[in-house]
């Protein structure tokens, strides 16, 4: 009857070691699944953050410039930045007379 016990015990001794390992590594890769989903959560919005904007909210395209302005716009744009001090009385002239003639 003692001859029995030893090889039981250690059987159980390598199943039990066999089953802790195994518990252990299965743990490890849950835990390393989680982190890689979390990963790739940030990834994901950190990409969506950096998307570029929407084709509607672009600057127009080269071929669909915006339309100049008017004009009387553009005059009262030339009065207005000579009222401030920002063109002198012959800048104003001459970008007048150019825009006139």
């Amino acid at each position: 009857m003692f001859r029995r016990r030893r090889p039981l015990l250690r059987a159980a001794a390598v199943g039990g070691g066999a089953y802790v390992a195994g518990k252990s590594v299965a743990r490890r890769s849950a835990e390393q699944g989680q982190q890689e989903d979390e990963q790739n959560e940030r990834i994901g919005d950190l990409e969506q953050q950096q998307a570029p904007p929407e084709p509607d909210q672009q600057a127009p395209a080269p071929d669909q410039q915006a339309p100049a302005p008017s004009m009387p716009d553009q005059l009262n744009q030339l009065t207005a930045l000579h009222e401030q001090g920002a063109l002198t009385d012959d800048e104003f002239s001459s970008a007048k007379a150019k825009l006139l003639g």
